[in-house]
């Protein structure tokens, strides 16, 4: 590897880590930190999601550099016009769904409620490297200019590296383990929780849409509302525990 590409590479890394220490703590916290607050589930779910949270943006920085590098500056264009707006709020009103589809033990447990709950932050994750900043732009004309999507990959997975460096991996376990804390302090505030951050993802998701299409975003809510009405009518754990039913015989009194 040359002396270049090596400053390169490092200016790359650079840039990453300064949209990690400001602008993404600022605009990725009202997402994933209201997920793991109303997750409540203490702190290593919070680890778990942080893990898949910035593991989803390194995938997609990864990806964005590769694409760029593959169709050029106009995939900048793309952003900058809506697309990345429109998929954050796309996946925050998922993420809200997701929030409270019926599930005994939303937090913790194996089998398919565990998996579900696992989506949410990974593609949180990558949604949120869509946001058109400086930083961003950046990273994403400097692999258009080199015209190679194995070069671009690499400084968008550089970039990420960089990015890593963030408040989130305090944050999210911080507002993970609050939440518990709450919890098992005033049970009845789990329901509370869990159903206040799906309001929340939502109302933000579609405020994002809205920035796009406001009737899109009205749709959305709509959506949103009516799916989650139709999930809270079929909640597991509260079907009807069948009862043994024993044969009560009379029989005549003899005189």
């Amino acid at each position: 590897m040359s002396a270049d590409s090596t400053t390169s590479l490092l200016t790359v890394f650079l840039l990453g880590v300064s949209l990690g220490l400001t602008a993404c703590a600022v605009t990725c916290l009202p997402f994933i930190g209201t997920l793991a607050f109303g997750k409540a589930g203490g702190r290593r779910a919070g680890l778990i999601d942080m893990g898949l949270f910035l593991g989803g943006r390194l995938l997609a920085y990864s990806m964005l550099g590769g694409l760029a590098g593959l169709v050029g500056a106009g995939f900048v264009k793309w952003l900058v016009g809506g697309l990345g707006n429109l998929i954050i709020g796309s996946v925050a009103c998922l993420t809200a769904l997701l929030l409270v589809v019926p599930g005994r033990k939303n937090r913790g447990t194996c089998g398919r409620p565990q998996k579900l709950a696992n989506f949410p932050p990974f593609l949180l994750g990558i949604a949120l490297t869509l946001i058109p900043c400086a930083p961003l732009a950046t990273l994403l004309a400097t692999a258009a200019a080199g015209a190679s999507a194995m070069q671009g990959a690499l400084l968008g997975m550089v970039f990420g590296l960089g990015a890593l460096l963030t408040p989130m991996l305090v944050l999210i376990p911080a507002c993970a383990s609050v939440g518990e804390h709450l919890r098992n302090d005033q049970p009845w505030l789990e329901e509370l929780l869990r159903f206040g951050a799906a309001v929340v993802l939502l109302l933000i998701g579609c405020r994002r849409i809205a920035t796009v299409s406001p009737e899109a975003a009205l749709v959305s809510l709509l959506l949103c509302l009516a799916a989650a009405c139709l999930l809270l009518r079929r909640r597991p754990g509260q079907t009807p525990i069948p009862v043994a039913v024993v044969p009560v015989v009379f029989r005549q009194r003899a005189d």
